[in-house]
């Protein structure tokens, strides 16, 4: 029997066989002198060229036109899809704008977005600083707790006030977690000291226009005085102060950290484990000649004693006894930092060996090794570091021999990275990586799920921030250009696409900085008051939940309890996106 279907209904099922375009993009700002991108998405061909125009949101007049690029997909995220670039990297004129595009009689028009000199950090940076000044953990329960904090496996108490809670789920304080899996261990708490020192000498000029100088400065200031507590009268540092999601502050201890929460009296830190950048920040916040509640000859004398008992110790808060590239690019800043600080020959001679060993460590596909053996270093936050501190350590060195080899390694690294994400067809630009799954190198987008810390992934937006703040600084010594924040195009698209991703140019049109843009993950709250922050930046995407490879994408905002791989805030996310936009803002040819 013939069915005749009313029109709507005819209308309907060709209304959901091809649904709307979808335009990804920046949703906060992007800077007047950096690339400029967005992408568009298509469920079916397009038989010709295809045009899109900015249009200024206050006079609705067009101000530029632009063609789309050829289309591209992505099999393994969004099948089925065609994706475009728009590209108006040319247009630099400042004010507020919305891309728009006219496709089969309707128009379509993104969330506004602004444009201007230095505009990233002019828009985010009083945020961030908003953010981490929330973040502290100065409520009366945890002075209180923390003025008595005691020992895994002791009565022993030592005073620990002060630190920021780590993430909008979880008020421990972690100078690294992820210590036993020797290849994961981020940096935290001194990493975000550290980038707040080198932020606010980046930008000066412009930290003081916006009456931000102080702000940053005593939040740096801060940090270091937490670190100072947390160096114990044997010259290591404590590593973490573990809350064990127990809402009496009273229940947290100094603990070092295994997998499922399991804790032990293991919390010295080594190079790899915080110490290395602990002993960076407070080296470099040294020389600002200015007090907190300790003085800035005490930050220095702090930084040379714990340097000094981990060239002895070093292996032996190792939890598998072997050092590999973490402590290498942790010992390196920290032997830099207190080269700069003292002049001595002693910390030359150390950052020297260590720039050796990260060289030594180079392959000629341009991945590093992290071990002694054949492990790409593959990192969740910090990806970007071994550059960044290369980089930092040919502020000082001026030897032409010992800076030709670090140059290598740098072009080699920043080279592997713009050739691996460019590799197959990547319309977002977002930045792939190798790594090891099952005995085999791999590239992909994601970390593996499966990996040696037996249960930790997450978002990757420290890792995006940390590669883009290495593509600027990197870019500066090893491909200066003009233009482009001072780097190579290629190296400046790059860094700008990991930027736009977090702040709303991804296949969720999620901006991942809390309270800018047009869609915001969920509000997370914490124990003492704590929880999401504005400025404050969530995990972000991951690959399929179930795929131990790490492929495919997702991003969930409930899952069980687990959503917090998503969702949550991490302060290291902050931190590196810190000095990305830092680096972004700070004039060529001017040096930290």
């Amino acid at each position: 029997m013939k069915k005749f279907y009313p029109l709507i209904i005819l209308l309907l099922i060709a209304a959901a066989a091809f649904a709307d375009p979808v335009i990804y993009l920046n949703q906060v700002a992007f800077d007047s002198n950096g690339p400029k991108v967005g992408v568009l998405q298509f469920d079916n061909k397009l038989t010709k060229a295809f045009s899109f125009n900015l249009v200024n949101v206050a006079s609705g007049q067009v101000a530029y036109a632009g063609m789309l690029t050829t289309p591209e997909t992505i099999a393994d995220w969004l099948p089925g899809k065609l994706f475009f670039q728009a590209n108006f990297s040319a247009f630099k004129t400042a004010g507020k704008y919305s891309l728009r595009i006219k496709y089969e009689g309707l128009t379509y028009t993104s969330y506004p977005f602004e444009i201007g000199e230095n505009m990233v950090a002019k828009r985010t940076l009083s945020a961030i600083i908003h953010y981490y000044n929330k973040q502290r953990a100065n409520t009366p329960g945890e002075l209180a707790a923390d003025a008595k904090m005691q020992l895994f496996g002791s009565n022993q108490k030592v005073d620990l006030r002060g630190g920021w809670c780590d993430a909008s789920g979880d008020v421990s304080k972690y100078f690294s977690h992820l210590a036993y899996a020797n290849y994961f261990s981020p940096q935290q708490t001194p990493l975000v000291t550290w980038s707040m020192v080198s932020a606010s000498e980046a930008i000066p000029q412009l930290l003081t226009k916006w009456n931000l100088k102080d702000s940053l400065d005593n939040e740096a200031l801060y940090g270091a005085d937490y670190m100072m507590r947390a160096l114990s009268k044997d010259d290591y540092f404590y590593m973490i102060v573990f809350s064990y999601f127990n809402k009496d502050p009273n229940a947290r201890r100094v603990v070092g950290l295994l997998a499922n929460s399991v804790t032990t009296n293991q919390y010295q830190c080594a190079f790899r484990e915080g110490g290395g950048m602990a002993i960076a920040a407070l080296a470099r916040i040294s020389q600002w000649k200015k007090n907190g509640e300790f003085t800035s000859a005490q930050y220095l004398d702090g930084a040379k004693r714990a340097f000094a008992h981990l060239l002895i110790n070093n292996t032996k808060y190792d939890d598998d006894g072997k050092e590999n590239i973490i402590d290498d690019y942790c010992a390196l800043m920290a032997a830099t930092e207190l080269w700069i600080a003292t002049g001595e020959d002693q910390y030359r001679d150390e950052a020297r060996k260590r720039a050796k060993n990260l060289n030594g460590r180079m392959t000629t596909a341009g991945y590093f090794i992290s071990n002694d053996a054949d492990r790409p270093y593959f990192h969740a936050s910090d990806a970007g570091l071994p550059v960044v501190a290369l980089s930092r350590y040919l502020d000082k060195e001026k030897d032409e021999a010992y800076r030709a080899a670090a140059l290598k390694t740098i072009r080699q690294a920043l080279d592997y990275n713009v050739a691996v994400t460019n590799k197959i067809s990547n319309p977002f630009g977002y930045a792939r990586q190798s790594f090891l799954f099952k005995g085999k190198v791999k590239d992909g987008f994601f970390i593996p799920h499966e990996n040696e810390t037996g249960w930790w992934w997450q978002g990757e937006n420290a890792r995006l921030g940390s590669l883009a703040t290495a593509a600027v600084v990197g870019g500066r010594v090893a491909y200066p250009a003009e233009g482009n924040w001072g780097i190579k195009a290629t190296l400046a698209n790059y860094a700008e696409r990991q930027m736009s991703w977090i702040m709303g140019c991804n296949p969720y049109s999620m901006s991942f900085i809390y309270g800018f843009g047009k869609n915001n993950v969920p509000y997370m709250a914490s124990n003492y008051g704590h929880g999401s922050e504005r400025g404050g930046i969530s995990n972000g995407v991951t690959g399929k939940d179930g795929c131990p490879d790490g492929s495919g994408i997702d991003f969930k905002r409930e899952a069980k309890g687990n959503e917090w791989r998503w969702t949550e805030q991490w302060i290291p996310h902050a931190a590196w996106f810190l000095q990305a936009v830092a680096a972004m803002a700070q004039p060529a040819g001017v040096s930290n």
